[in-house]
Order: structure tokens, then C-alpha cells, then sequence
């Protein structure tokens, strides 16, 4: 029964919305997954999507797939980057990845209007302003 199934718990697997300038000195927002943890995590899965109502009308982005291999401990890797047109959606990236041959996955929803300069805090590993779920 599902009910008798306990998934294995994480820490320490974190997403976050990076503002970040590009070679022209613009402003662009990219995606990383930042691994906090002591071993590697192998296998990276993570899809991601936007959702929500925009200007009155339903909106869904297309679901993107991003295989990153591994993550070496105390490290980070970009997923994709992310326009800010879609900051008003829900941000949705499903995580999933081995441990020691365990599977495990996390959903992370960055919610509308959250990705916004008064919500930015400096990234671990980065060191760079943005928004971050762990």
C-alpha cells in the first residue's frame, strides 16, 4: 500500500533563481541546482515548467527535461536560464537523483511575484543575489 511506503527524506539540495549579468551588461536570471551536501548526487534529473493565470487567461509553459550526470559535493550547476516575463507563474522544478544507489525527488514551486529584488539573499557556493529553496 502506498501509505506503508516511506520515501527517503533529503537536506541539503537547494534551487535557486540567480540575477547575473551578461556579456553586454544586461540583466539575466539563470537556474542552478546547488548541492550542500557531503557526497555527490548522481543521476540529475529536473524538469521544469511554468503555470498559473496571466492577464486574466490560463498560461502553461512547456515542460523542459535537464540531465546534469552528477553534482560533486559543495558544488553547484546551471540548469537553464529563466526569463522574467515568467516570474508572475509558478515556477515548478521536479528534482531527482541517487545517493549511494537510493533514489530520491523533490518538487520546489517558486510561487508568483516571489522572484523579486526585496526577496534576494546571497547563494551559497555562488555568491551571487537571489532566490533560493532548499
Amino acid at each position: 500500500m502506498k501509505k506503508d511506503i516511506a520515501p527517503p527524506l533529503f537536506e541539503n539540495v537547494a534551487i535557486a533563481i540567480v540575477k547575473e549579468q551578461n556579456e553586454l551588461s544586461e540583466t539575466i536570471w539563470n537556474v542552478y541546482l546547488i548541492n550542500l551536501r557531503q557526497e555527490k548526487i548522481e543521476g540529475v534529473l529536473i524538469t521544469s515548467n511554468g503555470y498559473g493565470i496571466f492577464e486574466g487567461e490560463e498560461v502553461k509553459t512547456s515542460l523542459l527535461r535537464h540531465f546534469l550526470d552528477e553534482v560533486e559535493p559543495n558544488k553547484f550547476k546551471k540548469v537553464e536560464p529563466i526569463p522574467d516575463n515568467l516570474f508572475g507563474l509558478n515556477n515548478e522544478y521536479w528534482l531527482s537523483f541517487f545517493i549511494n544507489k537510493v533514489m530520491y525527488d523533490k518538487k520546489y514551486i517558486f510561487l508568483p511575484e516571489t522572484i523579486k529584488e526585496e526577496y534576494l539573499i546571497t547563494i551559497p557556493l555562488l555568491n551571487k543575489k537571489g532566490v533560493m529553496i532548499k
